[in-house]
């Protein structure tokens, strides 16, 4: 573990979406590195695509929301 320097605009900005998103803002900063990383190696697929495909590494089944 390591310590980085990040300006303090970057790191207001992680403050405020880790609120949004119920985690620390390390582990907002950390979800922000690896999907980074993703995009980088995977410059064909969407974010969404990436989700999907971590998603299903990790066996987790997202329910499916079904049109009345």
């Amino acid at each position: 573990m390591g310590i980085v320097k990040i300006a303090d605009a970057l790191h207001e900005e992680l403050r405020r979406s880790s609120v949004v998103m119920c985690r620390s803002i390390n582990a907002q900063a950390e979800f922000w590195m690896k999907v980074g990383m993703l995009a980088e190696a995977n410059p064909g697929l969407s974010f969404t695509e990436i989700m999907a495909e971590q998603r299903k590494l990790a066996d987790v089944k997202a329910p499916e929301i079904y049109a009345a």
